[in-house]
C-alpha cells in the first residue's frame, strides 16, 4: 500500500473553509472517481498556528501505478483544484510517496 503525503497552508481565516472543502467536496469526489482504480482512503491532519494553519493530506492507494493513474507520469506534482488553490496561501511543490511497512491503527476515524 502506498501513502501519498502532501502539505498545504491556509490563513487562519481560510482554514475552516479549506477543511470543509476537503471533507465535503474533494475527498468524496476522489473516492467516487478513484476507488475503482486503487484508491483506499485518506487521513487529514491539521495544525493551527498563529500565522497560518497547516494541512497534511495522506491518500492511500493500492500501488504506485494507482497513484500514476490519476496524477500522471510525474506523479509527485500535486493535483490542486482551482477552489483549493484559492483557499491556500502556499503549498508543497511535490507530494511524497511512502510504502506502508506496518500498521496497527485499530479504531481510527
Amino acid at each position: 500500500m502506498i501513502c501519498r503525503i502532501w502539505r498545504g497552508w491556509t490563513t487562519p481565516e481560510n482554514s475552516e473553509a479549506y477543511d470543509h472543502y476537503l471533507k465535503a467536496e474533494l475527498f468524496p469526489q476522489v473516492e467516487r472517481e478513484l476507488s475503482s482504480r486503487g484508491f483506499r482512503g485518506f487521513h487529514l491532519l491539521r495544525r493551527a498556528g498563529t500565522a497560518e494553519t497547516e494541512f497534511v493530506t495522506m491518500l492511500w492507494f493500492d500501488s504506485l501505478a494507482a497513484v500514476q493513474s490519476f496524477a500522471g507520469a510525474d506523479y509527485e506534482v500535486p493535483v490542486i483544484s482551482q477552489k483549493a488553490h484559492s483557499l491556500l496561501s502556499r503549498f508543497a511543490e511535490r507530494a511524497e510517496h511512502f510504502e506502508l511497512s506496518s500498521s496497527d491503527c485499530q479504531g481510527f476515524r
